[in-house]
């Protein structure tokens, strides 16, 4: 009982600051401005991380590295912890154990991406319908565009309406269940 609540504390924290790296990280790569609401709480918020990664970890082709490294690390920690909460014996082979807790990292945080894009096209749809002029509408049109593009091209609007958010969604559920069979592949490695 306490475990799970260790664990369950433990997951809302890293999974915030996971978030708010990867968000970090997905706005410098497309270039969208942080002079927003958002782009202040999540520079405010990250800073204590970043500042000091950017130190030893440099950008690459323009990447926010030490974001990016950083949720990773986040999240390794995170794995770490709860599985040994929960009693891995980490198998016979315990020297695979770190590269086999990094590959699921990895795929969490493609998994916590591909949620995070879920919410930003849902969010970009709801408000061109319902207030195309609210503050947050460009920020959240920007993060979408670049994904949403090669479906647009690909389907024309019927009736001025845009289907493509309801394609790429399907696409990212699709990209969901992947993720989640790798991730099932990964486990007995450690079990």
């Amino acid at each position: 009982m306490l475990t799970n609540l260790l664990l369950l504390i433990l997951e809302a924290v890293t999974g915030f600051f996971v978030f708010l790296l990867l968000i970090r990280f997905y706005m410098q790569w497309l270039r969208i401005s942080f002079r927003n609401q958002l782009g202040h709480f999540v520079v405010t918020v990250t800073d204590w991380l970043v500042k000091p990664a950017r130190r030893i970890i440099p950008g690459l082709l323009g990447l926010d590295m030490p974001s990016l490294v950083g949720a990773l690390v986040l999240h390794s920690g995170y794995l770490t912890i709860a599985f040994w909460l929960k009693r891995f014996s980490f198998g016979a082979h315990a020297g695979i154990a770190v590269p086999v807790i990094f590959a699921i990292a990895v795929v969490e945080l493609l998994r916590f991406s591909v949620y995070l894009l879920i919410g930003v096209v849902l969010i970009s749809a709801v408000l061109s319908w319902v207030n195309p002029h609210a503050p947050m509408a460009p920020l959240f049109n920007s993060l979408a565009r670049p994904f949403l593009r090669p479906f647009q091209r690909l389907i024309p609007p019927i009736a001025q309406v845009d289907l493509s958010p309801l394609v790429l969604l399907l696409a990212l559920q699709i990209v969901l269940m992947l993720l989640a069979w790798m991730r099932v592949l990964l486990i007995p490695f450690i079990a």
